[in-house]
């Protein structure tokens, strides 16, 4: 017995569908990006590196800790 599935067409995704998916995964993915970028500043450079994986890293702190006060 095999069951078919039926195929995915490929389509163009619909007017709306791309802001929406922007909007609900732009935030995270630059706040991962900061944190990436904190992180490898942390471990390969001295100085102003470590000025910027301070502030790369304690923004996604704030901004979660800013989302916790609204609730």
């Amino acid at each position: 017995m095999s069951t078919s599935h039926p195929r995915r067409l490929a389509t163009t995704p619909q007017p709306g569908q791309r802001h929406r998916r922007l909007r609900l995964w732009g935030w995270p993915a630059a706040l991962g990006l900061l944190s990436a970028s904190g992180l490898l500043s942390a471990l390969v450079s001295d100085a102003w590196g470590d000025v910027w994986s301070w502030v790369a890293l304690g923004v996604p702190v704030l901004v979660m800790g800013r989302c916790a006060m609204r609730r």
